[in-house]
């Protein structure tokens, strides 16, 4: 693998992804970036040779295109979503996540890189690890979910990407490998100290918080520390702001 990464970044102009982008090139990665609109990017990422941006919507490129794209990157880290409003929640694609993690992971296996390629993808803490490994998770908050997934196409298009990486994909994959990052309450604010838990510390009626720019620093390191990939390749970490003591 080469020694200098190279990301392929989706959701690069969203509210995490912008973070991730700066700071992915703060970082001296270089970044190709597919994102709707070149006009929302940040400015201060604007000619950095580092950045590549290809203008088009994901899900519209042939598979040959989003082949070439993918060709040298060691990592993609998808920060899709749905906007919140009526036509982003229950407007098409209802799918996006699922859609997009599908592609991506089945175009690299049929590339066949010579290093597997890492995957990482931000969910929410709304997707359940299986076979009840989430014991924090009382029944009460799981029929709830059951019923959000049920009525919000976003909710199960979370649940469903990941249970295709954990199903489909799984942990012994030869070309792609994966993460699925899973924040709880996402806030503004700067990197602060942050903690990372295999499993839900909080109840769905008491939620915590993760700073966008902690998520992205969390990605950011998955990608170029591999002592820490080593540790969550092919888990559903939680990442929540770290508690401060009070004075």
């Amino acid at each position: 693998m080469s020694t200098q990464p190279m990301a392929l970044l989706l959701g690069g102009t969203g509210r995490t992804g912008r973070r991730v982008l700066r700071q992915l090139l703060n970082r001296g990665i270089s970044v190709r970036t597919i994102v709707r609109s070149q006009k929302m990017l940040l400015p201060e990422v604007e000619g950095n040779p580092n950045l590549t941006v290809i203008e088009a919507s994901l899900l519209a490129l042939p598979d040959d295109e989003l082949q070439r794209h993918l060709r040298g990157c060691n990592a993609v880290i998808s920060c899709l979503g749905h906007n919140i409003n009526l036509r982003g929640i229950f407007g098409p694609p209802r799918d996006l996540l699922t859609q997009a993690t599908v592609r991506i992971t089945r175009i690299l296996e049929a590339d066949r890189p010579i290093e597997p390629v890492k995957f990482i993808l931000m969910t929410s803490v709304s997707v359940n690890r299986p076979g009840g490994l989430d014991t924090r998770r009382g029944s009460l908050e799981r029929a709830f979910l059951w019923v959000l997934r049920g009525v919000l196409p976003p909710a199960r298009d979370n649940q469903r990407a990941a249970d295709f990486l954990l199903q489909k994909i799984g942990s012994a994959n030869a070309f792609v490998q994966w993460v699925v990052v899973r924040p709880d309450t996402l806030l503004e604010g700067e990197v602060s100290e942050y903690t990372i838990h295999e499993g839900i510390i909080n109840g769905l009626f008491t939620s915590g918080s993760t700073n966008m720019a902690n998520i992205a620093h969390f990605m950011c390191e998955l990608v170029m520390n591999a002592t820490l990939w080593a540790d969550w390749r092919g888990k559903l970490p939680v990442i929540v702001n770290a508690l401060r003591s009070e004075s």
